[in-house]
This record gives C-alpha cells, structure tokens and sequence, in this order.
C-alpha cells in the first residue's frame, strides 16, 4: 500500500516539492481522509475513472511502493497517448516513438540507465475496459504489467512518479483507452524532513542504486481480447 501524494513539478526561479496535504488510503472499498487531504485530488488522473484506478494501484495489498506522487506532466503525457491510440485505432506503446523517448521529449530527465530509442520500463497500456476495477482486474493478470505497477521487481520500487488517463471514444475499435505512466526522474529526490516529517525514507536518491538487472516491458499491451505480449528485439540479434 502506498500513499499517494500531489507533486509540483520543478519551475524557475521555485523551489520544487511536495503539498503539505497528504491523502491516505486505508482500504479498497473505503478510502479515509487524515486531517491533511490533498490540496488537489485530481493531479493523479485526467478523468474520475483515471483517478479511481491510481487508488486501486496505490491501494492494493501487492503494492511494493511506500509512496506514490502525482506528476501532472505525466498525466499530460497519458492524456495525449490515449487520444492518440483512440485516433488511430490502436493500443501500442510506439506511437511517435517508444515510452522512454515519450518522457524524455517532454523534458522529463529519466535516470542514465534507463533504455534508449526502443525502451519501456515506465508505460502501461490497456483497451477495452469500462471501470477502473476491469482494467486493474486485467493489468494484475499480465505478469510484466503487474510487475511494473505493483513494483514487484527491486528496478521498479524506486519509481513514484505516476500519472494516468481514460479517454473513450465510441466510433473507435476499442472504445476505451487507458495509459499509465509510472517511472523515476532522475532529479527527483527525497522531500525536507521538517516539512514532511511522517514521509517514509525508503525512497532512493539519485545514484545511491545500481541493479543487476533492467526490466524491459516490451511491446506488451492489455486489451478485452486478451494480453499481446512481444519484446523488443536487441539491435544485436
């Protein structure tokens, strides 16, 4: 279970943090607000459904994670990933370019060992599904998906910025389009103890981690007629 906190994104000339406000979820069917709620419930999602699903991800009782920011820029990006899917019919992670670049072009800093032109280790995409619970019910079924979401692996517990988006089109094949976008930035760090003090301090710092291995998520997406699972190949195959 994690807690899922507002993030305000690095500008010129202020200094980056967090809302003081903090949203604590306690269970999956009741979610209880401390004295301090978020400030803006909404930076998370794009939509009521998009935001119903980063709770059931910060919610859940696999959750690896101890804390969960919302990026509004990430957000911004899954917004404009699902309109472009819903446009073009489709569900696939290389729409103008992998995840990884997806980021990277928006002026997100991932961290230097994150793959290059072909990577995904940050992106999670599905079509097809009305609720919240049916595309979380499906994501849990895709061993890579969940992996990624619920931070089985240790490359992924590190990573606690997130943003998502729902949008529905019904002229289109799959009707409903959900992207995730759950990574690390590489200048992301550790909020100041005298303004967060009951944060937890399992977040690591730039640096401070190295992994024996790197995931790659691959090509693989969710949709109602079931999960397409393909890898990327390595140029030297």
């Amino acid at each position: 279970m994690a807690k899922l906190l507002n993030f305000i994104p690095k500008q010129k000339g202020r200094s980056r943090g967090l809302f003081r406000q903090r949203f604590i979820l306690l269970t999956s069917l009741t979610y209880v607000f401390s004295s301090l709620c978020l400030a803006d419930p909404t930076t998370c999602g794009n939509t009521e459904q998009a935001r119903e699903l980063s709770l059931l991800i910060a919610n859940d009782k696999g959750q690896q994670r101890s804390v969960l920011k919302c990026n509004p820029t990430l957000v911004m990006l899954a917004e404009t990933k699902a309109k472009d899917m819903a446009e073009r019919g489709l569900v696939s992670h290389f729409l103008g370019g992998s995840p990884n670049t997806r980021i990277r072009d928006a002026g997100l800093a991932l961290p230097d060992y994150y793959g290059d032109a072909m990577s995904n280790q940050v992106e999670a995409l599905a079509g097809g599904y009305t609720t919240a619970e049916d595309v979380w019910y499906a994501l849990k079924g895709s061993t890579s998906h969940r992996q990624h979401l619920l931070a089985e692996l240790p490359f992924y517990q590190e990573q606690d910025q997130i943003g998502i988006a729902f949008y529905k089109d019904y002229s289109t094949p799959h009707v409903e389009y959900w992207a995730i976008y759950l990574t690390k930035l590489a200048d992301s760090s550790l909020p100041d103890s005298e303004t967060q003090p009951q944060i937890s301090t399992t977040l690591l710092l730039k640096g401070q981690k190295k992994f024996e291995h790197v995931p790659d998520k691959g090509l693989g997406i969710v949709t109602k007629s079931g999960e397409v699972t393909l890898k990327t190949k390595k140029p030297d195959e």
